[in-house]
């Protein structure tokens, strides 16, 4: 009989290649989404679908109750919002009712996908990359809610819990970093300033295969920096992209003080409910000097081996969006 998983924010770009690695993985899997989600990308897969309200608890329970999970992957949440309410509500509420339910249950392991914007970034010289012994010092309400989150549900006992931070996810179906390699594919190479900067990644192939190794890892209550394991200067995710690509590009730098009058311009413009990509508050995560990575207790303990770097990565993803005429 397979073993069951619950994977919530199943039609979001993680959430998509969590529950593909999942399938191959002999997992049973429930795909979590919301009733209003596009899921045709999940229709082709082995798995049952399932809805539920995180602000309900005993909703959750039910749930619960019905399906007899194993495993839940917590990967739900908001990105982009509008308010620090919002956020604290989605990203930390909802966590909370989750988890406070699922312990109640003889789950074997609950993993949490919070981010590396929990910690926040360091200083360019610093002299240790971020791991985690580093004091959280988020720059964005985002990364605080996430970091709200971790805080509240490590104190919930009988939680078989691990909490992953992975940094910067790119891969097929990402649509944020995407921008950036649409405009490089129209011949332009925009960026914030000039402050040198360290960067890190993971591809989303990494990331879901070390999740759905953490659902088994014997260690618990603990959190994890997710990366590929190197750090990259600001100018290689083009440099990189434009030699796949067979791109020319002019490569520019935008003052900060005119990106700030954009971003804010944006966010007094913005329609709907929907926040828009570029916000004053994401400059503090844009601009970051270094979001260098140290990920060897993640491969101590939970034997991570990323199998992609950057350039490896990229190849992949490029070919889709191509494939899939994004580019």
């Amino acid at each position: 009989m397979k073993e069951r998983v619950l994977i919530t924010g199943a039609s979001g770009f993680v959430g998509f290649h969590l529950t593909e690695a999942a399938v191959r993985a002999g997992l049973e899997v429930f795909a979590c989404v919301r009733a209003s989600s596009a899921v045709d990308q999940l229709k082709g897969m082995d798995i049952r679908f399932t809805s539920i309200d995180f602000s309900d608890k005993e909703a959750i329970r039910k749930n619960f109750e019905e399906n007899r999970y194993d495993y839940v992957i917590h990967a739900a949440g908001l990105t982009r919002a509008k308010s620090v309410e919002e956020y604290t509500e989605v990203n930390a509420r909802y966590t909370l009712n989750l988890a406070g339910v699922a312990a109640a249950f003889p789950l074997k392991k609950f993993v949490f996908l919070s981010s590396l914007a929990a910690i926040g970034p360091i200083q360019y010289d610093s002299e240790f990359a971020i791991n985690e012994a580093n004091l959280p010092q988020p720059v964005t309400d985002y990364g605080r809610s996430k970091l709200l989150a971790e805080r509240w549900i490590a104190n919930i006992k009988g939680l078989p819990l691990i909490i992953l931070r992975p940094t910067a996810v790119y891969g097929p179906r990402e649509k944020d970093i995407y921008i950036m390699f649409k405009t490089l594919n129209n011949g332009l190479e925009p960026y914030i300033g000039r402050t040198n900067q360290w960067l890190s990644f993971v591809y989303v192939k990494d990331l879901a295969a070390i999740t759905i190794k953490a659902l088994t890892a014997t260690t618990e209550r603990n959190m994890y920096v997710i990366s590929d394991g190197r750090s990259y200067d600001r100018y290689a995710l083009a440099s990189l992209s434009k030699k796949i690509l067979a791109k020319r590009t002019l490569r520019f730098h935008v003052p900060m003080g005119l990106v700030r009058l954009i971003a804010g311009t944006l966010e007094t413009f913005s329609s709907g409910s929907k926040p828009p990509t570029l916000s004053k508050e994401k400059l503090n995560e844009l601009a970051a000097e270094n979001w260098s990575c140290n990920i060897e207790k993640a491969k101590t303990e939970l034997g991570y081996e990323p199998q992609y770097d950057l350039e490896a990565g990229l190849q992949e993803t490029l070919a889709w969006y191509r494939e899939n005429k994004w580019l």
